[in-house]
């Protein structure tokens, strides 16, 4: 996150697996595959800057070869308000090597913070 955060989105495309699939609240529809990926992350490099940032209640899941890594990011880029996001992203072991083979982000409402399920 601290190269995402200085424009740099490398590092999220070096841990992502060929058939990582991306959902990002600006975007129309789903991404399929690291190549598109790599498309819609050179498009944004160097444009995104952030002072500074925050993981909030992240939780790691672990099911066998796979694992689910859920957490709230806020982010802060100088004068403006914090950007508050709800993001999930799943690994898939691959022999040593944990690669992401999908990433959700969404849009966190204003003043929402979740300290566990919503009630039934």
């Amino acid at each position: 996150m601290a190269r995402w955060c200085s424009g740099d989105p490398s590092g999220f495309l070096e841990i992502s697996d060929e058939d990582v699939v991306y959902f990002d609240p600006t975007l129309p529809g789903r991404i399929d595959g690291l190549a598109a990926l790599a498309e819609l992350y050179e498009a944004c490099r160097g444009q995104i800057r952030a002072e500074r940032y925050e993981f909030i209640n992240p939780l790691v899941q672990e099911i066998g070869d796979a694992a689910v890594l859920t957490y709230n990011f806020v982010s802060w880029g100088g004068t403006e308000d914090a950007l508050r996001w709800n993001c999930t992203e799943v690994f898939r072991r691959r022999g040593e090597h944990w690669k992401l083979i999908q990433t959700h982000w969404s849009i966190t409402q204003s003043g929402v913070r979740s300290t566990g399920p919503a009630p039934a």
